[in-house]
């Protein structure tokens, strides 16, 4: 880790009279894997949308490769290398997973209506989309599906597929919101899997929002704890489960060694 590749400073933003996110701070180091935890209302998905540019902050800075964000939209977000999932996988159902894993490369000559006309480029460009799509699949040990319909796949697949595309746009910073929920458990630890090697083998910088603190506690170096809006704590995993403010809002009234109690299982979302 070399240093914060994504700075949040005092990010607020109500929705009517409700305080979603209330100047919130933290920064995600370069190279690490950050998670985002907190109780249902959280403000979570509300940092999330502010960061990648769906929503509009009301205050505070969002500062990614040194460069501001808060007022771009999300594809200009996204070409600035920070690209993000979502908690319900948004696919193409009518287009096959390799076609899906293709829509998410960046700079294809064909949606420029300057030089769609021009095969040459298109073609070269086309290939070598398909290409590292093909590779893409092998990773995610999809390939099998290449050519079904995205909406003929499971939960857990969809996960895999939304989480594919995302890394065709060669992403600097990731976002992925509830990754492992409603996937089942051979499908979650591929997707754990998966998640390491990003920053161990391709140096992608993960921040994720998830509620299965055993899976957060795991992979990630740096945990934020957030609760109304607010930041409560950020630590090393070892620091937040001992931090009596992040035990009593989410972790649970008990120590974290008192075998009778464990973590809330939030059911809807934040």
């Amino acid at each position: 880790m070399t240093g914060p590749l994504l700075v949040v400073d005092e990010v607020s933003h109500r929705f009517g009279g409700v305080r979603a996110v209330d100047r919130a701070s933290f920064t995600v180091q370069e190279g690490s894997i950050t998670g985002l935890i907190g109780p249902n209302g959280a403000g979570k998905t509300t940092v999330f949308n502010i960061v990648s540019g769906f929503l509009r902050a009301e205050s505070g800075n969002v500062t990614f490769r040194g460069r501001r964000l808060e007022k771009l939209p999300p594809h200009r977000v996204a070409r600035a290398g920070l690209v993000r999932t979502f908690q319900a996988p948004r696919i193409l159902t009518r287009m096959s997973v390799l076609e899906n894993l293709m829509l998410g490369s960046l700079d294809q000559p064909g949606e420029q209506l300057g030089l769609a006309w021009l095969h040459g480029p298109r073609s070269k460009r086309e290939r070598e989309v398909r290409a590292a799509a093909g590779s893409m699949l092998e990773l995610l040990r999809l390939t099998h599906l290449a050519d079904a319909y995205a909406g003929t796949l499971s939960g857990g697949q969809r996960k895999l597929l939304e989480l594919g595309r995302a890394l065709m746009a060669t992403p600097r910073l990731l976002l992925l919101d509830e990754p492992l929920a409603g996937v089942a458990p051979t499908l979650a630890g591929q997707l754990l899997e998966h998640i390491t090697s990003l920053r161990d083998d391709r140096g992608v910088t993960v921040l994720l929002i998830e509620h299965d603190m055993e899976s957060v506690m795991s992979i990630c170096n740096w945990v934020v704890a957030m609760d109304q809006g607010r930041v409560l704590a950020s630590g090393t995993p070892a620091a937040i489960q001992i931090d009596e403010q992040v035990i009593e809002s989410y972790l649970g009234a008990a120590r974290p060694d008192d075998p009778e109690r464990g973590p809330r299982t939030p059911g809807n979302r934040d």
